[in-house]
């Protein structure tokens, strides 16, 4: 399972927009307007919206409380020091979970039933993979320190006991929320865009024009607030 991990480690980034672009294969939905009457648009998009939000702001505590330097070099797992506070005292692997949740999320308002059953149980397995490999590299390099860790946090689920007190001990740091998720947001917020207006018509009033103008509007904002960061970030008027 570690050489699967150490595999897939090197594709990461790549696999997440992969399957962030199998929402468009054709499915069975989840919820249909036999089953759950007219307005059955209403499940996917409250449920689907709360789910991958939550992805989203898990991700952003994490990162914005205590980021961990950690990628790859000649495509293995690498880290500089291990990280355990913030989010991390409550959870080994935060930003997989927020990510795990993103994908969920977007799979329930996409209303697609083989993504729900088929893409994100092949998303969980590769990303096991990838956390079994990290694991094994981060055993090896910090020994007992990692092990007496694994010993209090859990691996996938976050423990909330005393999530109140972290939250309220550090300071979020939203200028590295921005630099450092700014384009995960971008490629997320395009989805959620393209998934309300071309699936469920019935927000815009069954109007094409009026759907393809506020499409135009919504994508082209958020294009210009793309390239505003990533300016800024280049040219070091935005810093941490």
């Amino acid at each position: 399972m570690v050489s699967i991990g150490n595999f897939f480690f090197k594709y990461r980034n790549w696999i997440f927009i992969l399957f962030y672009g199998a929402l468009f294969i054709p499915s069975w939905p989840l919820f249909s307007p036999k089953q759950f009457g007219i307005c059955y648009y209403v499940w996917p998009i409250s449920i689907g919206l709360f789910v991958t939000c939550l992805g989203q702001l898990i991700r952003g505590l994490t990162i914005g409380l205590a980021y961990i330097i950690r990628g790859g070099k000649e495509g293995k797992p690498y880290a500089e020091g291990l990280v355990t506070e913030g989010v991390f005292n409550h959870c080994r692997n935060p930003l997989y979970v927020g990510n795990i949740l993103m994908l969920l999320g977007v799979g329930i308002l996409a209303n697609s039933l083989v993504y729900v059953v088929i893409v994100i149980p092949a998303f969980l397995f590769i990303y096991q993979a990838i956390v079994l490999a990290e694991e094994n590299f981060l055993r090896g390099k910090f020994g007992p320190g990692f092990d007496e860790y694994c010993q209090k946090v859990n691996r996938w689920f976050p423990n909330l006991k005393g999530i109140g007190k972290t939250f309220g001990s550090m300071q979020f740091n939203w200028k590295r929320w921005i630099l450092k998720e700014h384009t995960t947001q971008f490629i997320w917020l395009i989805g959620i865009t393209l998934l309300l207006l071309l699936n469920y018509p019935g927000l815009t009033g069954y109007d094409k024009n009026f759907r393809n103008l506020l499409l135009g509007i919504i994508l082209g904002a958020l294009v210009l607030v793309y390239i505003l960061i990533r300016y800024l970030k280049k040219t070091g008027k935005f810093k941490e």
